[in-house]
């Protein structure tokens, strides 16, 4: 027998408030002390509480609005994503809430549990292979979602992310194919999906071609990271023949660590990243690099959000794309002789 749905009274009586003190929280009310918002947050997370969508329609209709969860807002790669979910939302006239939680597990909960009532359909982006069971459990269950590169494999949700793997394989070997034999690869964040699977796409090619030699580096997919990388290959009595690192912010530290070394790319080392962010190809040396388009990739989610919002249905089990990037060759790599 199916348990009955909770309802805002079953909230109100676990927090010890009353109704109107619930959907005042809930709906983002500011005559509603932080302390007692939070109570009920949490009370609401706990038992699962979604707003009935029915109800919620009488008496606002919908809110024209998107809730987008993001880890981060800082960098290229999150401004593009954004451009791609704004071109579509604007297109069919929908506004954007946008909340980021900065790697904070924590502060996941709490932004997607303050997206109720507020918005008609959610996007996430949860890249943290440890935060997927705490994902699943805070997403309202009746609210239409859509995951952006989010490692949740039960099909529950619609995906949409990128092949990482299948990009770092290729470029890993584009790079051996032009004769470099020592690689060094700047990884990204400890538990972030994106960065395993480019770790595991150089790793698997790299394992495949027995006169090669592979060393990771610590990276954090911020140019910071790359820099510090950079700046520790120099300190090395050899430079590795390439750098391919996790993603183009990294390279682009990279880049700087030898250009104040006075270290020549390509002549002496080539350099490879992974995104295609627009400065990419406006450095000197241009970057090669695995183009993903990350605009696209934010506006096919939106799309098919607003397509399950128009449906009124929470979700497709499954439904969803998974993109391959596409090697693109610029001037920071070159064929090397094989001696």
């Amino acid at each position: 027998m199916a348990k009955p749905a909770i309802t805002i009274k079953d909230v109100a009586r676990e927090a010890k408030v009353s109704v109107a003190t619930v959907s005042r929280a809930l709906n983002g009310h500011e005559n509603v002390a932080e302390p007692v918002r939070q109570q009920v947050l949490e009370v609401a997370r706990r038992l699962r509480y979604a707003p009935h969508a029915a109800a919620r329609s009488l008496s606002s209709r919908s809110t024209q609005t998107i809730g987008l969860v993001l880890p981060d807002l800082h960098g290229e790669f999150f401004s593009e994503l954004m451009r791609g979910i704004d071109s579509v939302a604007r297109m069919h006239r929908w506004h954007l809430l946008v909340s980021s939680y900065h790697g904070d597990r924590e502060q996941q909960g709490v932004a997607l549990q303050a997206m109720r009532g507020r918005v008609d359909g959610l996007l996430v982006m949860s890249p943290y292979t440890a935060d997927a069971g705490f994902l699943m459990d805070n997403l309202p269950p009746a609210l239409p979602t859509v995951l952006i590169n989010t490692p949740v494999v039960d099909g529950q949700y619609p995906a949409f992310g990128i092949d990482d793997h299948a990009g770092a394989l290729a470029m890993t070997r584009y790079l051996l194919e032009s004769g470099h034999r020592r690689i060094a690869f700047i990884a990204g964040p400890d538990g972030n999906h994106d960065a395993g699977e480019r770790q595991r796409g150089f790793e698997d090619a790299m394992s495949a071609s027995a006169a090669a030699e592979g060393r990771v580096l610590a990276g954090g997919f911020d140019e910071a990271s790359g820099y510090a990388a950079g700046q520790a290959l120099l300190r090395e009595p050899r430079l590795p023949d390439a750098v391919f690192a996790a993603n183009d912010m990294m390279a682009l530290g990279c880049l700087y660590a030898f250009s104040q070394a006075g270290v020549r790319v390509p002549q002496q080392v080539a350099l490879a990243g992974f995104d295609d962010i627009p400065l990419a190809r406006f450095v000197h040396p241009s970057l090669t690099t695995m183009q993903v388009s990350i605009a696209d990739l934010g506006g096919r989610a939106t799309s098919h959000l607003l397509h399950l919002i128009d449906r009124d249905d929470a979700s497709e089990g499954g439904a969803g794309t998974t993109l391959v990037p596409r090697l693109i060759v610029r001037d920071s790599t070159s064929r090397r002789e094989v001696s």
